[in-house]
């Protein structure tokens, strides 16, 4: 007979492993652009270096009082249970992506997330390269 709760522990441990590069302590645009170095460590201990080129760019196009608060890389969530969307929980990269114009003011911020297609969230990844990431859940 085949026990579940094996499979299960096994995929929380699978996870895991794919969450170590998720930064772990993430600093907000207004601090990576003040450091001689935007870089940060990941839940598995390494450095995570920030794209200063995509750091300046968001600078430029954001209000320095969502600067301030936004923290990066922004988090979308994936899980097998949506797999055409991710999880935005953040309001703050809500709003730094209404701004910048990469998704609708149609678009809402509900119950403490945002979905947004994953081809919408992959081609943030190419556009913004190191601002976003990929948590699994």
């Amino acid at each position: 007979m085949y026990d579940d709760r094996v499979l299960q522990r096994w995929l929380r441990l699978e996870l895991g492993r794919m969450n170590d590069g998720i930064v772990a302590a993430r600093p907000t645009l207004a601090e990576l652009l003040e450091r001689p170095e935007p870089v940060a460590l990941t839940r598995g201990g390494e450095e995570y270096r920030f794209d200063r080129s995509v750091l300046r760019l968001l600078a430029d196009r954001l209000p320095g009082t969502l600067q301030r608060r936004l923290r990066l890389p922004v988090l979308f969530f994936a899980s097998s249970d949506v797999p055409d969307s991710v999880a935005l929980q953040d309001p703050h990269a809500f709003e730094a992506l209404r701004i910048l114009g990469e998704i609708s003011g149609l678009r809402e911020f509900r119950d403490g997330r945002a979905w947004v297609g994953r081809a919408i969230a992959y081609g943030l990844l190419a556009r913004y390269p190191t601002a976003f990431q990929f948590a699994f859940a």
